[in-house]
């Protein structure tokens, strides 16, 4: 909890800081967003929480529909803009330059959090063009706090302590 007082002071603070959540403990870094959403940044912000796969889709169809302003819109109105598993799967350059302009467009206008489970220095993978990811972690890390989070999986604590325990009975 203390991490996520520490994110939303950020935020009320300065107001147009970013937060990137990255590591490779799963369950915990989309759990911080969600509750920072849920919490502390609703009370001081608007909020907008969606995964990077679905803002991406969203915004291929935006486009194919001659919306995509409008859809860009959408997250850009929101104080904060949380955008889940950033590289959970590679986008091909068309979608990464949509996100660049999600980006682009809120840098030093609103806050942004991202959670990843990959180090910044695989986005270039994850966007498929280093000078486009380059062009990206410039606007996100010029004013963010990065927070990494290591450790064993939340998801399979419990299920390894079962197994454990299952063995132990055999």
């Amino acid at each position: 909890m203390a991490l996520l007082n520490r994110a939303a002071a950020v935020c009320v603070e300065v107001g147009r800081r970013s937060l990137s959540v990255y590591g490779e403990l799963t369950g915990t870094r989309p759990s911080l967003s969600v509750a920072a959403c849920r919490a502390g940044f609703s009370v001081y912000f608007t909020t907008y929480f969606t995964t990077l796969d679905e803002m991406v889709r969203q915004l291929k169809v935006a486009e194919a529909a001659g919306r995509l302003s409008s859809k860009l819109r959408t997250y850009l109105r929101a104080g904060v803009l949380v955008v889940d598993e950033v590289g959970s799967q590679p986008l091909e350059r068309a979608e990464a330059n949509l996100v660049f302009q999600v980006i682009s467009k809120r840098y030093e206008k609103g806050c942004i959090i991202l959670t990843s489970n990959k180090t910044f220095s695989e986005w270039g993978q994850v966007f498929g063009d280093e000078v486009l990811a380059t062009a990206i972690l410039d606007r996100l890390l010029h004013h963010c706090d990065v927070v990494s989070i290591n450790g064993p999986s939340y998801r399979l604590k419990n299920r390894l302590a079962a197994i454990e325990r299952d063995a132990d009975v055999a």
